[in-house]
Parts: C-alpha cells; sequence; structure tokens
C-alpha cells in the first residue's frame, strides 16, 4: 500500500536531513521525495512518497508530527491526488530506431528538448506510471543517462474542504 505525504517543513539546512534521517532510523522506505520552496519563502513543502502496511503508513504520519521543524502534514492515497513527475531521458539514437522514438515520444506526449547527431534528450512530465510505461518503451534503445524528479502531488479540488 502506498500513501504520499505533503508536509510543510521550515525552510531551513538540515531539516531534509532530519526528516530523512527518521525513516532511516525506522526503517522506513521511501519510494519518491520531492522538496521545495512555497509561495513563502521560510517554507518548504515536502512531498513524500512511501509504501508499506497500513500499521507503518500511520506510524509514518505520527513520527512527521512530532519533528520539531514540520509545520504540518497531510497524508493522502494516490487515488485522491493529481501526481506527476518530471523526466528527462538522453538517449542515442540511429537511422534505424529516430522514427519509432519519435512516434512514441508523440503518443506519450513527450517532447524532445535537445538533439544532436547521435544523441537526443526527451522529456516527459505525466503521472509516475505513464512516466514508467514511457521508460519502459525506450529499453530497447541506448539509455545514457535518467534524470527524475520523484513525484509531486496535490489533494484532488473535490476532495478538499
Amino acid at each position: 500500500m502506498k500513501r504520499i505525504y505533503s508536509v510543510l517543513v521550515e525552510n531551513r539546512s538540515g531539516v531534509l536531513c532530519k526528516v530523512a534521517g527518521l525513516f532511516w532510523r525506522r526503517c522506513f522506505n521511501i519510494d519518491s521525495l520531492a522538496v521545495g520552496e512555497t509561495m513563502d519563502k521560510t517554507v518548504s513543502n515536502m512531498t513524500i512518497v512511501s509504501s508499506g502496511d497500513q500499521r507503518t503508513l500511520e506510524q509514518i504520519e505520527k513520527q512527521l508530527n512530532k519533528k520539531l521543524d514540520v509545520i504540518k502534514v497531510k497524508t493522502f492515497e494516490e487515488s485522491e491526488s493529481i501526481s506527476r513527475e518530471l523526466v528527462l531521458v538522453k538517449i542515442h539514437y540511429n537511422r534505424t530506431n529516430r522514427k519509432d522514438i519519435m512516434e512514441n515520444c508523440e503518443i506519450m506526449h513527450a517532447d524532445i528538448v535537445d538533439l544532436s547527431k547521435n544523441q537526443m534528450t526527451i522529456q516527459l512530465c505525466d503521472t509516475p506510471e505513464r512516466v514508467q510505461i514511457f521508460l519502459d518503451t525506450l529499453k530497447t534503445v541506448s539509455i545514457v543517462e535518467i534524470a527524475r524528479t520523484g513525484t509531486l502531488a496535490l489533494l484532488k479540488c473535490s476532495q478538499t474542504s
């Protein structure tokens, strides 16, 4: 079972280390972690995706709420959220597979953002599941490098009060 934690924290050095340390000390798994400033530069938003049984996921929420640097913790299921992930993929291509790669990009709504004689960099912003599907379609080509942001998520508008 997966759960998404949207955690507002004080934006100062060491806070990310403290939160990651909480997961490490208690042997909780982090599937994805993304951090960025909010509109208030003194506050950051951590989006943490973790998996485990019901008891583990409840324990994570309790432990996060105990941290002094944590301002607010919101938890929600994947089905209750709008989630996106950004991936940049640099690949080698040749004359025989270039057309297939470009067709896959068009189908998945990915953009070619850099191109040279034998390499291209592709960008895709989509749900984590569709990002993984896209990466699976590229397994037949030579992937040079991948950079992924991790999941960003907000509660669906219909879920907020």
